[in-house]
């Protein structure tokens, strides 16, 4: 019996070590590696959130050569690429209903178009709503991501490794902090195996945020790089969305910071009680660059504790009717807040409601907005 104990820890005391070895030589190559996401942009809309269709003239004009070009003229070293998953599933293995192996091609045109500028690219599995909540129940649709992601992952392991990362998954939306680790462990297992120098991006369940974060047990694979999202606080930066809390549709020209004086006038935006209770309490929080150092400050010190590299791959603000003033001030407050921290940023987004360089009309042409791209410190 005292043996086989001591045999048990004589291995034991040779495995450890060679663990924590291989973590901390893959923690290395991931530190490294961040260095190549200081200062990034979403594509958002170009191979994903364009469901029911992916045509051939989307995929080819929703971001240009021109577009390319100008994220990196502009001073971006990286882009996430965010990719649905239900087209990429009908493209690899022919189920469901969508596109056809030409959005494969597209992709992998996209990829190489990008890295050609000298640009790093996130590949990030961005499925819709009915995707995500079959994961919270049903262990075939895992099945099915795990398979998904060992294609995508072979498909992409001979680019570089030093400029292509393979982020697990977008805002899951799984509750059970338990339950997703285990997916996104056993996903991260998948990738390894035919991706062994790719470094991978994990996240926390739920919709990403930093509280969600700070649930996560580390990966036993060093070479991860872990992410986070920033929209804090959502009243503001989603005034008149429309595809969240109702409420939030009445809300516009909510300034940033908030006084008592401003919002006086502003609570008669929102009809019911309830909504103008919550109205109330975004200035009663005193929402400024202060608390927003403090927030992403947590986050750093858990990557610190756990001696592993961020990114916050989302942050933005709703620009259709928020003053420009205020949305160009938070968004400068979370860059230089996250920078102070030494963390990778992506911002939300380059088309879309949120973007930097909204479309002419006229002409079709993407035009920087000057005052965002001050605001996130470039060119």
């Amino acid at each position: 019996m005292h043996l086989r104990l001591n045999c048990v820890a004589l291995l034991l005391a040779i495995a450890l070590p060679a663990a924590a070895q291989d973590f901390a030589t893959g923690s290395q190559i991931a530190f490294a590696r961040a260095q190549h996401l200081k200062r990034g942009i979403n594509v958002s809309h170009w191979f994903s959130q364009n469901a029911p269709t992916y045509s051939n003239d989307h995929l080819e004009t929703e971001v240009t050569a021109d577009d390319i070009a100008l994220i990196a003229r502009l001073g971006f070293d990286n882009v996430r690429l965010s990719i649905d998953a239900a087209p990429l599933g009908q493209a690899m293995f022919g189920y469901g209903r969508g596109p056809s192996a030409e959005f494969l091609s597209h992709l992998d045109a996209a990829v190489d178009n990008l890295l050609a500028k000298g640009l790093a690219v996130q590949i990030d599995l961005h499925p819709e709503e009915n995707y995500k909540q079959s994961l919270k129940t049903d262990n075939q649709s895992v099945d099915r991501m795990v398979m998904l992601w060992r294609g995508l992952a072979a498909r992409y392991a001979n680019r570089d490794p030093e400029r292509v990362f393979f982020e697990i998954m977008n805002e899951p939306e799984v509750s059970d902090p338990y339950r997703w680790a285990g997916i996104q462990a056993r996903v991260a297992a998948a990738i390894r195996e035919v991706a062994p120098r790719q470094t991978i991006i994990a996240t926390g369940p739920n919709y990403s945020n930093i509280e969600d974060l700070l649930t996560l047990e580390p990966l036993p694979d060093g070479n991860v790089i872990y992410n986070f999202h920033f929209y804090d606080p959502h009243t503001f930066t989603h005034q008149g969305a429309t595809w969240a809390v109702p409420w939030w549709s009445y809300t516009h020209s909510l300034p940033y910071p908030a006084t008592e004086s401003s919002m006086q006038e502003l609570l008669k935006q929102v009809p019911d009680a309830a909504g103008r209770y919550q109205l109330e309490d975004y200035w009663l929080g005193h929402w400024d660059a202060h608390r927003i150092r403090l927030m992403i400050d947590a986050a750093a010190a858990w990557g610190k504790a756990n001696k592993v590299p961020l990114i916050c791959n989302e942050f933005g603000a709703y620009r259709r009717v928020t003053d420009p003033a205020s949305r160009n001030a938070w968004i400068h407050d979370v860059r230089s807040a996250l920078e102070a921290d030494g963390i990778g940023w992506a911002m939300w987004d380059f088309h879309g409601g949120f973007d930097v360089a909204p479309r002419d009309r006229a002409t079709g042409k993407s035009v920087p907005d000057p005052l965002t791209v001050e605001a996130l410190g470039l060119k």
